[in-house]
């Protein structure tokens, strides 16, 4: 395998290259003829096509149209977008709009296509045509088939074509779609301007009515529940401030309630035994209690004085004083008991009022819940009424707008260019179909060529038969009819030729003797020196020369073979073995009478007459009569004595055989010699079919010296062997020298 490198790359480019050259240097007939006709294909179909024409319109989209109400009235119908997606969405949508069935129906029906039979079979101008009309639906189909739009590149522009074979009305057809197009955008505006108009006033009329209705029942609730336009507000303001007195007067009465409470527990603990243990709140509070309680205190602080002055309790002046102080206890317990009474009855007055101000703060409370529920009642009513007037003051002026806006009629698509009449067909485009078709023949001419190349499954050349066979290739013979093969200065009858006599050569299985110096002689010679090397210590003495099949030209190289053997000084006997079609006897002018089948059968001995030929050390044994059972005589021990015998005869026997494939004759022969060398044609033998013959030798396990190519045109250019041969002085060179031949073959 060979390896992937750049340089391996190469070579096997080259490689191909130059395969490719070869077969079109070969078939060049077959790629020309190929490349004509598809050039002539091309050229015929190009001129006859009908050729059209297309009208170009240019159209603008602006997706932010001029506002003559200002940009803070909304329009009806968004006619673009701010983004660059909903721009490119919007774009998108209109050019499939234009080519849409509604657009195309519009043209249609404008100009009457589904009645005009030109249009609907594109017909030339000046083309007359039976009347017919078509669905004006179908007409659409063919004009949008006809029709593209091409969006211009980073612009709002947009180009509008239409393809026709009549120029006039190509540009007539696109004229008419852009001004149907935008009149259809416009009037789609309008048409949703207008419905937007009307829904709006249907639904101010509704609304007018909801106005009305919310105001009606606010004003039955206001007069329901005797609420004044503002009185609900200062009835709720009023209730409030009445609320937080009576808490503040609540407050306060419960804090008095607390302090009564405090004094008449105090009082309560005041007794009867001692009456002076009297708070000091309520002396300060009261000044008879003060005095009185000062009175008592004075009037025990004497009876006590009294006491002290050793006055006992029957003293007068001591039960005056004892008189005294209990007249001032009497006083004062007597008053205490009056707070005491007094204190439980504030306490009372007070608790009386906490419970006075607690009826007033729920009664107040109550209300003010009502007030709540009077309020939110009213609220929701005020609310509904407001929000229908906003409703109704929106729709006015929104109705309004749109009004205005149906009246202004803006559209935002326009005509940027108009067609014109197209002067120059689109199609065919000739010197383009042409240079297309040229390249299109030169392509396929070669394919041609290289698909007739690789279906010739034949063996062609020499390396071929290396290749395929795997034996070693001795050496090619040139065709006898190609230049260089026949020698111009020798043997055979003479003719003239750029003013000198040059021969005719009749045989060319004796050309190597009657022209010695041509490309044949030289060739068969290589062949024979090939042989020599083969085997240079013991020298093939048996050589069978065969082929797979006839008409590859075994015999003349058998004859050449023993000629250029016997032209090198060696006695050699060619013997005629295919006893089927024998000819080496018509070739030497041998009778048939006599021959191989006779001394085989006859055990006759081989005269020297019947084996001398004309040409030096060259001897021949012809088949002689076509025996019955030739393959019988090939296994007889009779042969291989006379083989034998032969042997010692000549130093060289050469012998022509029958077909390995046909018979069997060659086989048995090809154990009975020293080597054997297959014939083959080039450009008529078949690689498997050589291959089949060779094999039938190899497997009876013969010796097969190598192969001969016959029959090789040097002058086609796949053959890279050159033969030089050299000519008298009568050929123009003075020293004996000179090539007769365009080829040469490198011998080796």
């Amino acid at each position: 395998m060979k390896p992937n490198t750049p340089s391996a790359q190469r070579e096997q480019s080259l490689e191909v290259f130059i395969t490719t050259w070869r077969a079109v240097r070969k078939h060049w007939l077959l790629a020309l003829g190929t490349a004509l006709a598809v050039f002539l294909t091309v050229a015929f179909y190009t001129l006859g096509q009908k050729k059209i024409y297309q009208a170009v319109g240019t159209i603008q989209f602006d997706p932010r149209p001029p506002r003559p109400l200002g940009n803070e009235v909304q329009t009806v119908v968004d006619m673009g977008a701010g983004d660059y997606w909903n721009n490119r969405e919007y774009y998108e949508t209109q050019y499939h709009v234009i080519s849409s069935n509604r657009t195309a129906l519009g043209v249609v029906e404008e100009l009457g296509l589904n009645r005009d039979a030109a249009f609907i079979h594109n017909a030339p101008p000046d083309t007359e045509l039976p009347a017919e009309e078509i669905a004006p639906l179908v007409a659409a189909k063919i004009l949008r088939g006809r029709l593209s739009v091409d969006p211009v590149k980073d612009s709002r522009l947009a180009r509008v074509k239409y393809e026709d074979a009549n120029p006039a009305r190509a540009q007539l057809i696109v004229s008419t779609l852009l001004e149907t197009y935008t009149s259809q955008n416009l009037e789609t505006t309008l048409k949703s301007t207008n419905s937007a108009v009307e829904w709006l006033t249907t639904q101010m009329s509704k609304l007018k009515g909801d106005l009305e209705n919310s105001e009606m029942a606010l004003h039955e609730y206001k007069q329901s529940n005797n609420i004044l336009s503002v009185s609900l507000d200062d009835r709720s303001n009023m209730l409030r401030e009445e609320l937080n007195q009576l808490s503040a007067a609540l407050t306060r009465a419960r804090a008095a309630r607390t302090r009564a409470a405090a004094r008449s527990r105090v009082l309560r603990k005041v007794g009867n035994a001692d009456p002076r243990s009297l708070p000091a709140s309520e002396l300060l509070s009261n000044p008879l209690l003060s005095s009185l309680r000062q009175r008592y205190e004075d009037s025990v602080r004497d009876r006590d004085a009294l006491l002290g002055e050793g006055k006992g309790e029957n003293h007068k002046d001591v039960k005056e004083a004892n008189a005294r102080v209990k007249a001032a206890k009497q006083a004062l317990s007597a008053e205490i008991v009056n707070h005491k009474k007094a204190s439980r009855g504030d306490l009372s007055a007070i608790s009386q009022e906490v419970a006075g101000l607690n009826a007033l703060l729920k009664n107040a409370e109550k209300r003010a819940h009502q007030l709540n529920l009077l309020e939110i009642e009213y609220n929701r009513l005020r609310r509904a009424k407001e929000n229908n007037e906003k409703l109704y003051s929106m729709l006015l002026d929104r109705t309004k707008e749109t009004d205005l806006q149906r009246m202004l009629r803006v559209n935002n698509i326009h005509v940027l260019d108009e067609p014109e009449l197209p002067v120059a067909p689109i199609r065919p485009r000739v010197p383009l179909m042409l240079l297309l078709g040229a390249l299109a023949g030169f392509g396929l001419g070669v394919a041609a060529a290289v698909a007739r190349g690789l279906a010739d499954r034949t063996i062609k050349t020499p390396d071929d038969a290396e290749k395929d066979l795997g034996v070693a290739c001795l050496g090619a013979l040139p065709v006898f009819d190609a230049p260089g093969a026949q020698d111009p200065n020798y043997g055979g009858r003479r003719k003239r030729k750029r003013g000198r006599l040059r021969p005719v050569i009749t045989r060319a299985e004796l050309i190597v003797h009657e022209a010695p110096t041509s490309a044949m002689a030289e060739a068969a010679r290589a062949v024979r020196t090939n042989l020599m090397f083969m085997s240079p210590d013991k020298p093939f003495e048996r050589i069978l020369i065969t082929s797979a099949r006839p008409g590859e030209g075994k015999t003349t190289m058998a004859c050449c073979i023993a000629t250029a053997i016997a032209q090198a000084g060696k006695s050699v006997l060619l013997i005629d073995c295919d006893l089927r079609r024998p000819r080496i006897h018509r070739i030497f002018d041998k009778p048939s009478s006599a021959g191989l089948s006779t001394v085989l059968i006859d055990e006759a001995v081989i005269s020297d007459e019947l084996v001398k030929t004309e040409i030096p050390n060259l001897h021949v044994l012809p088949a002689g009569p076509v025996p019955p059972n030739p393959t019988e005589l090939f296994h007889s021990e009779r042969f291989k004595k006379l083989l034998t015998e032969l042997d010692r005869r000549f130093d060289r026997i050469i012998i022509d055989s029958s077909p390995l494939l046909a018979v069997t004759d060659a086989a048995i022969l090809s154990t009975l010699v020293d080597a054997a060398v297959l014939v083959v044609r080039s450009g008529e033998t078949r690689k498997d079919v050589a291959y089949r013959g060779l094999r039938s030798v190899l497997d009876l396990g013969s010796h097969v010296a190598g192969v001969v190519v016959n029959g090789l045109d040097y002058s086609r250019h796949e053959y890279k062997y050159s033969y030089y041969g050299y000519g008298s002085q009568a050929d123009g060179d003075q020293d004996g020298e000179g090539p007769i031949s365009k080829t040469e073959k490198r011998v080796a």
